[in-house]
């Protein structure tokens, strides 16, 4: 499991359009894009990581008043057991009339065994 696909999944549930990187197509009122922060081993034992904290970045793209959407795509991703690290506003775009409005989350994941040591 990744923090992308519990998103998407997440997204999916609420129904809102959903795509990585960038939003591919015409733009529909209402999406989300899901960019990829950072990954990283913090939780080792026999100093071979046991989790993976991933991080992502869920940008909001609205016309309507987003902050109900906004406040939606919180609650879900915390009842996911995903921790919220930052939450803003971005801007609106006068050309497409979307505003921008990030929410920033974290999630740890175990990794299957453990990593395996390279040979050497």
């Amino acid at each position: 499991m990744s923090i992308l696909s519990e998103l998407v999944s997440i997204m999916d549930t609420l129904d809102i359009p959903v795509e990585t990187g960038v939003f591919s197509g015409k733009p529909p009122v209402e999406y989300v894009v899901l960019t990829p922060l950072a990954d990283s081993f913090e939780l080792f034992a026999d100093n071979l990581p046991q989790y993976e904290t991933q991080e992502a970045r869920v940008s909001l793209f609205s016309k309507k008043n987003y902050l109900r959407r906004k406040q939606n795509i919180v609650n879900a991703v915390l009842e996911h057991d995903l921790t919220v690290t930052n939450r803003r506003y971005i801007d609106h775009d006068d050309q497409t009339g979307h505003h921008h409005y990030v929410i920033d989350c974290a999630g740890t994941f175990e990794r299957p065994g453990g990593i395996k040591a390279c040979p050497q």
